[in-house]
């Protein structure tokens, strides 16, 4: 199977992750020549308060999805990354439920593999909370590269 778009997707919480991810992400699409699309799914109310910090006047039915994402953390520092590697990467942006928005976004970009982040979590998180990343990987039209935080559970 070859592999001709990673689709990374990224949100807030992955700022911490953004190297680990960046690494993950070279590894498979570098040596491969592959064009990455970082994503960013954002829910309607975070994109509204977003708008707000940004001062943006355009309201969500206004919006390009794409251009809100390039402003949001971590996805600059991963553009200029991939940008310093020399490969070939695009923004995309997406407003809905962040789950289904990611594995919409594999579709239309024809994703061959996704990489997602995560960090640990008991059960009882999962359970009470849910698992976006668990979300994406159940509904992928692809394979999927979980990366997850090494941090030890306390």
């Amino acid at each position: 199977m070859a592999i001709d778009t990673v689709l990374l997707a990224v949100g807030p919480m992955d700022t911490v992750r953004a190297e680990g991810l960046a690494e993950t992400v070279l590894e498979i699409a570098d040596p491969l020549g592959a064009r990455v699309v970082i994503g960013h799914a954002f829910t309607a109310q975070e994109y509204e308060e977003f708008r707000e910090d940004l001062g943006l006047e355009a309201r969500l039915e206004d919006v390009d999805p794409d251009e809100v994402a390039a402003e949001r953390a971590p996805v600059s520092d991963l553009a200029d990354r991939f940008a310093e590697a020399g490969v070939d990467y695009e923004i995309r942006g997406s407003v809905g439920e962040i789950g289904d928005a990611v594995v919409d976004m594999a579709r239309a970009v024809d994703a061959d593999r996704i990489v997602v982040g995560g960090r640990r979590r008991s059960p009882a998180e999962k359970a009470v909370l849910g698992s976006v990343s668990q979300d994406i990987i159940l509904q992928a039209p692809c394979p999927v590269t979980y990366f997850r935080d090494l941090d030890v559970m306390e």
